[in-house]
């Protein structure tokens, strides 16, 4: 998951030939299916780490 390496949105979208514009708005609409507000969030969520 090329979030989770830590990678720019510019550069998640370098990868998959797509716009950061679209990359930010898929990632805004796996936010907002997973409840989450940021990607510390989404990936602590995502691996099944769960803070307090």
């Amino acid at each position: 998951m090329l979030l989770a390496k830590g990678l720019l949105y510019k550069e998640i979208a370098t990868k998959l030939s797509i716009s950061s514009g679209t990359v930010s708005q898929h990632i805004h609409n796996i936010y907002g299916k997973l409840h989450v507000y940021n990607r510390t969030e989404a990936l602590n969520k995502v691996l099944g780490k769960h803070l307090g």
